[in-house]
């Protein structure tokens, strides 16, 4: 769905690092969310990334036959061609259908969590349920103006971090995994330098506070919002 699998697949031949040290995700579109519809597109997929197996592949969004794409993950899956399976935007009531109508659960759920929608009811449902929890968008992409909130400031000025590490310190204290995004070097060393503190329980207290408990994005329960990513086509 970004369309950069070419690019990451160049990116992993030039950058000479040993396959199995890297772990690799892409995802089903909504256009391919079919049995036979998964199966091409993760055959695509491989194509364009160079790879004999995926470590994970998620289904990105709740629409289209996900059913049938899930079939054909878990042959996938047993075959040994992709290490784990999962799902992305799932609310808890679409994971449970899938927790209930098929032999191999979801190993992973990817959805909007950061401080302003922290999905706290959300991951302890998937914390009974066996599923990982991972954060898109753990800095909102700024939204709210994350990056200049004063309580995040302050807590970080209390560790000499920055906002970027308190909430990548905070999303990993309370167990989820998270992906931030960035081109720079000096950045993604940040990134790798918030796991050096603990934040407080004061601290997380505070944290707290800022959960809206709605999502900065869209609803994916909108109907119109639904239709859209629906009709969205990434191939011909």
């Amino acid at each position: 769905a970004y369309m950069n699998e070419e690019a990451v697949g160049k990116a992993i031949r030039r950058s000479g690092v040993p396959r199995e040290e890297l772990f690799i995700t892409t995802k089903l579109w909504v256009q391919d969310a079919s049995y036979e519809g998964a199966k091409q597109a993760f055959e695509t997929s491989l194509r364009k990334l160079g790879l004999d197996y995926l470590d994970l592949y998620l289904i990105h969004q709740p629409f289209g036959d996900v059913h049938g794409a899930w079939r054909a993950m878990e042959e996938l899956y047993k075959a040994g061609r992709i290490k784990a399976i999962g799902v992305s935007n799932f609310a808890p009531d679409r994971l449970m259908d899938f927790l209930v109508q098929h032999e191999v659960k979801p190993a992973v759920n990817q959805v909007e969590t950061h401080p302003f929608h922290q999905q706290v009811a959300e991951q302890q449902f998937m914390v009974d349920n066996g599923v990982q929890i991972e954060s898109w968008g753990p800095f909102a992409e700024g939204k709210n103006d994350l990056f200049h909130n004063e309580l995040l400031q302050g807590i970080g000025a209390k560790y000499q971090k920055s906002v970027a590490q308190v909430v990548l310190r905070w999303l990993t204290q309370r167990g989820v995994v998270a992906i931030p995004k960035s081109v720079k070097p000096e950045r993604m060393a940040e990134n790798f330098n918030s796991l050096d503190f603990k934040l407080s329980p004061e601290d997380l207290a505070a944290i707290a506070t800022l959960d809206t408990k709605a999502s900065l994005f869209f609803d994916h329960r909108d109907p119109n919002m639904v239709k859209w990513i629906s009709e969205r086509k990434i191939h011909d």
